[in-house]
């Protein structure tokens, strides 16, 4: 397929602060009833249950807690548990069970629950009564649940989960970990996901709007509706409208198609990700018995085997990441503002793209991206009917996968930022020869459900998958960790449209440096050097090596680097396995976290954060490593490098010029061994260095443009710690119950300078309307629980942060440490 063009008008279901598919708004006469936010005042049991479905089941003694809910990360970690998957108790039975009443008003109506995800294989029941079940812990489902309730009485909703050990690659988590609502709908209404938006034209004097809404009639008779949809701009001025009067026969479902105008669109961008605002409303005799707020983009995606990737007319490179789905300490509970949070940091760094890597995403997730202009790549699957454990999804692939792909898609094909669907990560089946059957049919599943965005896989065992001919049925192909073959495989099928779907995969430690630097890894530290050269799996290789392979091939949509953050579980290089092994990974305890990302677990940046961004971003900046506290190195040379996106840079040490030096002409050579490239000396064109004796004093480094300095950064040698120093991201946050402020807590000497080594164990205490949600510090061997009041630094660094509470006044925030001066701060909620 030489190029790949769409144009859509995009929405996203939102209901209230949860995101979800839809907001009904209340008439007069309550026809229209909005989804109820259905997560509080759950009772949880993490142990084996016979009948836990039971109505008069006793569970007084249940714990009570809120959704969403991950018990993993509660703890503990423990040796001998599966490191691959963080050392969490990620697998066993629990249950979750609502003791819940409907008004009797409202049984003329139906009513569902909708769960946005369970981890994993969830079972439901309501009233006893068994209602039905999911067994693919990322993907969204409802069910209805109108035959059963019991309107003006107590209803019991039972759920069991039982997460299998050896079930993921990584830390999954459990629970039902994202947001659940429950649903009162009129007979008439608009089903799940039962809007799809398209624009066929898109010009800078008008966009043609085409709508297609689906409306379910449960009645037992036929029924004469009005649909009305009305659009509104950021303002909330009517931009259009359309009306549409239908019959719908009894216990069926019909497609309305209309088409609106929207005079001069503002266009859904990176750079100014612009969303509109649509009212889709059911009447029935002049009343409104069903409606949806929506938000929606206007864009345009247009992929060319030579041009890349095109947005909105213009070409755009993929500065793009993969991530996994936990948000560190917090776990895999969902939370707008950790995810928000993430991807803020990501954008810092110079991001515009992400990968969901391995499966459907949350809707939080996807909403973030829409509003902060960063495109998706949603992705299904990271393993087909060939499992890569004994029992992940391969176990559920036959009976469940179409409904999988379908529910994703249907779910995710209306956010602006969605720009491909990717149905596999290095999956098996590249190495048969009949792979390529079922990567067609999964392929004409995505055409099938939206034909407006091309199907991607993530291939890893090249040539393989072009050998047994996968790479054919999909509209883009993405190669995991093969750079320097780029130019190979665009000779040999020169329409093929090509990006860089997961590379690099360096590892390391925020702010550890090993002498000398080598690619090997230090066992004895259980910690990776920041000075970049290449350890990790037999795949990794430096950023550098992407940079240069992506300069050499413009063809190239761009590269998703392995990962943006530091994610819980696989500890490679530790562990003593790879992403292909079978079994518990137990080896080089504690460590239990990912050293993959250029920003750590607490989302605190790495040197490698600020490579990227010397690459990815036009500000001015300059960033220059390590720190300077080598005590007893006195005389000895230690590698300064400095990162840049100026022409040149000049070093400073204790007040002494060290000269400049030009990026792109003066090298550095890093020790690296990756595909086609033998162990050896990599040379750098993005990596400035110099040797420097080492004296304590100061180093500073300042970026040159035209030649005048327009960027610097100096590095002090720290004394003893002295102080602790809080600084909120956030010093207001809203009453909601859910809003977080991520508080980093840095250890200083006398003078304010960070002191790089200090692991000084800080105390915490929170008082007023907040709690402590988490805490961290980074370092992928700590052990200690992520809920406790206290941390100890790592190099330097820890993290806290506190939840609001549902009531309005101040969060207090204490920390202190033995020999330190404490620090207090508030945070304020709204």
């Amino acid at each position: 397929m030489n190029t790949f063009k769409s144009s859509m008008l995009i929405i996203i279901f939102t209901i209230g602060c949860l995101f979800a598919s839809c907001t009904k708004d209340k008439t007069s006469k309550e026809l229209s009833v909005s989804d109820q936010n259905f997560n509080s005042d759950w009772l949880f049991l993490k142990d084996t249950v016979d009948n836990g479905q039971n109505v008069f089941l006793d569970d007084s003694s249940w714990r009570k807690l809120n959704l969403p809910h991950d018990w993993a990360i509660e703890g503990p970690f423990k040796k001998g548990s599966d490191l691959r998957t963080g050392g969490l108790p990620v697998y066993g039975e629990a249950w979750y069970r609502k003791h819940f009443t409907v008004d009797k008003k409202y049984s003329s109506k139906q009513i569902s629950i909708e769960f946005d995800g369970a981890m994993n294989n969830a079972k439901v029941w309501l009233n006893g009564t068994y209602i039905g079940e999911r067994p693919y812990g990322y993907i969204g489902f409802e069910f209805d649940l109108t035959p059963h309730i019991k309107f003006g009485e107590d209803n019991v909703i039972a759920v069991q989960l039982s997460p299998e050990d050896l079930a993921a690659r990584w830390y999954p988590g459990a629970g039902i970990y994202r947001n659940v609502r429950l649903k009162i709908n009129s007979l008439v209404h608009i089903p799940q996901w039962g809007t799809y938006i398209t624009t066929p034209e898109v010009t800078d004097e008008q966009a043609t709007v085409s709508i297609k809404t689906t409306i379910k009639n449960a009645n037992m008779s036929s029924s004469d509706i009005v649909l009305e949809t009305i659009l509104k701009d950021e303002k909330g001025t009517v931009v259009g409208s359309n009306s549409s009067s239908v019959v719908i026969q009894k216990s069926a479902e019909k497609d309305i198609t209309q088409t609106i105008k929207i005079a001069k669109p503002k266009t859904w961008d990176i750079k100014t990700p612009v969303l509109y605002t649509a009212s889709s409303n059911v009447l029935i005799d002049g009343n409104i018995v069903d409606s949806y707020d929506s938000e929606f983009g206007v864009r345009t995606i247009d992929f060319d085997a030579n041009k890349g990737f095109i947005l909105n007319g213009k070409q755009v490179e993929l500065n793009g990441v993969c991530m996994h789905h936990d948000q560190g300490a917090l776990g895999t509970a969902i939370n707008y503002r950790a995810k928000e949070r993430q991807m803020q940091i990501m954008q810092s760094m110079g991001v515009n793209a992400l990968r969901t890597s391995h499966n459907p995403p949350s809707p939080e997730l996807l909403q973030v991206c829409d509003r902060l202009g960063i495109v998706v790549i949603v992705e299904a699957f990271d393993e087909w009917k060939m499992g890569k454990v004994p029992n992940g999804y391969n176990k559920y692939f036959d009976q469940w996968h179409e409904k999988d792909l379908r529910d994703m898609i249907q779910r995710d094909r209306n956010h602006p930022s969605v720009i491909m669907w990717s149905i596999g990560n290095e999956i098996l089946e590249q190495s048969k020869e009949d792979g390529w059957k079922l990567t067609k049919h999964l392929n004409d599943i995505c055409h099938d459900e939206d034909n407006t965005r091309p199907t991607t896989i993530g291939f890893n065992y090249y040539p393989a998958p072009f050998v047994n001919k996968l790479a054919y049925q999909v509209d883009i192909v993405g190669m995991n960790y093969w750079p320097l073959s780029y130019t190979e495989i665009k000779e040999q099928n020169p329409n093929m449209i090509l990006y860089g779907s997961e590379t690099s995969s360096q590892t390391s430690s925020r702010g550890v440096y090993h002498f000398p630097i080598e690619a090997a890894v230090q066992k004895e530290t259980n910690h990776v050097s920041s000075y970049d050269g290449v350890v990790g799996p037999p795949w990794a290789y430096l950023p550098d090596a992407e940079f240069d392979a992506q300069e050499k091939n413009p063809f190239s949509l761009g590269e998703f680097i392995w990962t943006g953050f530091d994610y819980i579980g696989e500890p490679t290089p530790y562990a003593g396995k790879d992403n292909s092994t079978n079994g518990r990974w137990t080896l080089d305890w504690p460590s239990r976290s990912s050293y993959f990302a250029p920003v750590d677990l607490c989302g605190f940046p790495k040197d490698r954060y600020f490579l990227y961004q010397s690459q990815w971003t036009t500000e001015p900046m300059v960033h220059v490593l390590p720190h300077w506290n080598w005590e007893g190195k006195e005389g000895d040379v230690i590698p300064v490098y400095a990162y840049t996106n100026c022409d040149e840079v000049e070093l400073i040490v204790n007040g002494k010029s060290l000269g400049k030096k030009v990026k792109g002409v003066d090298t550095t050579k890093v020790p690296a061994e990756f595909h086609d490239f033998e162990k050896g000396m990599y040379t750098s064109k993005y990596r400035l260095s110099w040797d420097v004796p080492y004296q304590p004093g100061s180093i500073k480094v300042i970026g040159y443009k035209n030649g005048k300095a327009v960027a610097e950064k100096e590095i002090k040698t720290a004394e003893s710690p002295a102080k602790i120093h809080l600084i909120a991201d956030r010093t207001e946050i809203k009453a909601d119950g859910n809003d977080l402020s991520f508080i980093t807590v840095k250890i200083e000497d006398v003078s304010g300078n960070l002191c790089p080594i200090a692991a000084n164990d800080v105390n915490f205490e929170v008082t007023g309307e907040g709690t402590l949600a988490a805490v961290d510090n980074g370092d992928q061997t700590a052990i200690t629980s992520f809920q406790a009041n206290h941390r100890k630094a790592f190099n330097g660094l820890c993290l806290l942060v506190v939840k609001s509470k549902n009531d309005a006044g101040e969060i207090k925030i204490t920390a202190s440490s033995e020999g330190l001066k404490s620090e207090t701060i508030i945070v304020k909620t709204k």
